[in-house]
């Protein structure tokens, strides 16, 4: 079946637009601009780089500070037990040579002060034998007493003892009041075995 023009009718054809039809033809219009609109929105959002919003934390893994380094508590001193036997055997020494013991444990309110002089002559001779057998002692400064010292930085403070207005750091001078003493050598005699050294002075007992 061929379509001839002859045949149509174009009087049919409305020559003029009713309100209708103008209404039709604006909304199709308007969604055409919509969907047009809408694919060229989404072909540019396709083709645009991805961008990334910069962060406010660093990509670099953060390193924690170092905390500061205390300062070590000095540890504690360590005390020793000192034998007891080398000052027992001082001790009777003294006795032996000086009667030490006696004369302290002596009740002198009785005795004139004539009497106590001669006697603690007496233990002041005995004493210095025995200290001077059994011991070598030295002063611990060489500088006369009463003398100007200057002690430097450093000085070993088991050997001088500081008195009086003690201020500030070394170097420190003053008035030498006492020279001190250190033992340089000891010789106390060796004691046999099973010797009870808690025994200073033995009983004496005469038949």
């Amino acid at each position: 079946m061929t379509f001839d023009l002859t045949t149509f009718d174009l009087t049919a054809m409305p020559t003029t637009f009713d309100l209708l039809h103008l209404i039709l033809a604006g909304a199709a219009l308007l969604f055409l601009i919509l969907g047009v609109t809408k694919r060229s929105g989404s072909s540019a959002d396709a083709a645009a780089p991805v961008s990334h919003a910069p962060s406010s934390v660093s990509d670099k893994t953060l390193t924690p500070e170092p905390e500061p380094e205390s300062t070590p508590e000095p540890a504690p001193a360590l005390l020793r037990e000192a034998s007891p036997e080398a000052a027992l055997q001082l001790l009777s020494l003294l006795q032996q040579e000086a009667r030490l013991i006696d004369f302290v444990k002596e009740d002198l309110s009785g005795f004139s002060d004539a009497d106590i002089g001669a006697a603690a002559r007496v233990v002041h001779e005995g004493s210095l034998k025995a200290l001077n057998s059994y011991f070598t002692l030295v002063p611990v400064r060489d500088e006369a007493e009463e003398s100007q010292i200057t002690l430097a930085e450093g000085f070993d403070a088991s050997e001088v003892r500081l008195t009086g207005n003690v201020v500030g750091q070394a170097p420190f001078t003053g008035t030498l009041v006492h020279r001190g003493w250190k033992v340089a050598e000891v010789t106390l005699p060796k004691l046999a075995e099973g010797h009870d050294a808690r025994v200073i002075a033995p009983a004496e007992v005469e038949l």
